[in-house]
C-alpha cells in the first residue's frame, strides 16, 4: 500500500496521557518510536519538542471527550493535524493497548486511511462554544419554569390558564405577590396591569387556591434561578455580540433565508464555520451533518434509510428553522413542505426542507451571496404536464368529466 506521509505520528490521548507513536519510513525500512507524556503544558510542549526532533510533518489522534483540544492547541502551529471518530479507526479485537493504539493510528494516518473530522478555526470554536452554553442556560430556564407550573399547579392556582406565560408582566406580578404572603384572590388580581384577556372574575376563581409556606418558598427558589439564568444569558448574548464582528456579514446574510432569525444564523454559522472550502459539495456537508439517508445494504436489499445522528447542535436549529419556514407564504420551502408531506409524512418531509436550508447556506457562504428564493410555484413550472395530468385525474375521481384546453 502506498505511503503518503513517511514521518508522522499517532497519538493516544487520555485525562492524564499521551502515548505516543513517531512513524518514519525511509524506503522499504519503518523505524517506530514510541514514547508517554503527561498532559499538562509543559509535558505537552516536551511532545511537541519530540515530534519535532523526529522531523513529524503529520499527526493524528482520536476525539477523546474533550482530552485531545488542549494536545490540538499546543501542536496546531507545528504540525498538520488530523481528528480521527473513534468509530472510523477501531483496531483489531483482542489487541488493545495504548501503545498499539498509537502504533495503528500512524499506520493508518502514513498510508492516508483516516478521514478527517471538520475542527474550525479557534474564532467559530469560541462562538460555538458560547451559543450551546447559551442553548443550556435556555433549556434550564425553561425547566424552573416548568418546576414552577407544577407548584402552582400542586397549590391548585390556575394561572396558566388565565396568563399565555407565567413569566411575563403580570405572571411575575402574581408570583411576587404570592411569595410576599398575599393569598386572596382580589389581593392578586389586583397587583395585575388589567391588561389581560380573561375578566376579573374568571382571574379571581382562577387563583383561588391553598398556597402554603412550603409552596411559596419553592416559587421564590425557582424564580431566583430564572432571574440569575436571564442574566446570564443575557452575559452570554452580549459576549457573542464581540465574538461575532469578524462574521457579521455572513449571519446578515445567512437571515436572508426564510426562517432564519438572529440566534438562528449564529448557531449554524458556529456549527459549520464560514469557510466551505473544507467540504468539496454541499452533499458532503449534508452528510457531516447527518441530514441525508444512510447505505445500509446487504444482499441487494436496503435494510435502513434512516438518518445518523450527525451533529445534533446543527441538527436540532436547522429542524426549527424549517417549521418557522413551512410557515411562510408564497416561499420554495413551504412549497416543498406541502408537496411531501401527503407522500411522505410530516418527519421527513420537515427533514428535507432543513436539508434544503443547509444546501443553501452552504452555496451562500461559499459565493457570497443572499438567498433567493425559487418562488412557490417552483414545482408546478418544474414539470407542467405532470401537474395538469395529476390534477384532471384527481377532478375525475371526484366525478367531474374534464376537458384540458389551451388557454388563448
Amino acid at each position: 500500500m502506498e505511503v503518503l506521509h513517511p514521518k508522522c505520528a499517532g497519538l493516544d490521548v487520555h485525562k492524564d496521557t499521551v502515548v505516543a507513536c513517531a512513524r518514519i519510513a525511509s524506503g522499504a525500512e519503518v523505524k517506530q518510536e514510541v514514547a508517554t507524556f503527561g498532559t499538562t503544558t509543559k509535558e505537552l510542549l516536551s511532545l511537541n519538542d519530540w515530534l519535532t526532533e523526529r522531523g513529524c510533518t503529520h499527526v493524528a489522534m482520536e476525539a477523546t471527550g474533550v482530552y485531545w483540544k488542549p494536545v490540538w492547541h499546543v501542536l496546531e502551529d507545528a504540525f498538520e493535524l488530523v481528528l480521527a471518530n473513534a468509530m472510523h479507526i477501531k483496531n483489531v479485537p483482542g489487541r488493545k493497548t495504548d501503545v498499539n493504539d498509537a502504533m495503528w493510528i500512524a499506520d493508518l494516518l502514513a498510508h492516508g486511511l483516516i478521514r478527517a473530522s471538520f475542527v474550525p478555526e479557534t474564532p467559530i470554536q469560541d462562538l460555538r462554544t458560547l451559543t450551546r452554553t447559551r442553548k443550556q442556560l435556555v433549556r434550564e430556564r425553561a425547566q424552573h419554569v416548568q418546576r414552577i407550573q407544577k407548584t402552582l399547579e400542586d397549590a391548585n392556582l390556575k394561572i396558566a390558564s388565565v396568563v399565555s406565560d407565567i413569566m411575563g408582566k403580570n405572571g411575575r406580578l402574581i408570583l411576587q405577590a404570592l411569595i410576599d404572603g398575599k393569598t386572596a384572590p382580589d389581593d392578586l388580581v389586583a397587583v395585575t396591569d388589567g391588561r389581560l384577556r380573561a375578566s376579573r372574575e374568571v382571574l379571581s376563581e382562577a387563583l383561588r387556591g391553598r398556597v402554603t409556606k412550603h409552596h411559596r418558598f419553592l416559587l421564590k427558589l425557582h424564580l431566583d434561578q430564572i432571574v440569575a439564568l436571564e442574566a446570564s444569558i443575557d452575559a452570554v448574548d452580549e459576549e457573542v455580540g464581540s465574538v461575532l464582528d469578524p462574521f457579521q456579514v455572513a449571519v446578515a446574510t445567512l437571515k436572508t433565508i426564510p426562517g432564519v432569525s438572529d440566534v438562528s444564523a449564529q448557531v449554524i454559522l458556529s456549527e459549520i464555520g464560514a469557510d466551505m472550502s473544507r467540504f468539496p459539495t454541499a452533499g458532503h456537508l449534508l452528510s457531516w451533518a447527518g441530514m441525508c439517508p444512510r447505505n445500509d445494504e446487504s444482499a441487494g436489499k436496503r435494510r435502513s434509510t434512516r438518518l445518523r445522528m450527525g451533529a445534533p447542535w446543527l441538527k436540532t436549529i436547522l429542524v426549527q428553522v424549517a417549521w418557522a419556514a413551512t410557515r411562510t407564504k408564497n416561499t420554495y420551502l413551504g412549497a416543498q413542505f406541502r408537496r411531501l408531506k401527503g407522500r411522505r409524512g410530516p418527519k421527513k418531509a420537515i427533514m428535507a426542507v432543513a436539508a434544503s436550508i443547509l444546501t443553501a447556506a452552504y452555496v451562500m457562504l461559499r459565493d457570497g451571496v443572499p438567498y433567493r428564493d425559487l418562488g412557490h410555484d417552483y414545482f408546478d413550472r418544474l414539470d407542467r404536464t405532470k401537474t395538469i395530468t395529476r390534477l384532471v385525474r384527481r377532478l375525475k375521481d371526484l366525478g367531474c368529466d374534464v376537458e384540458v384546453k389551451a388557454a388563448a
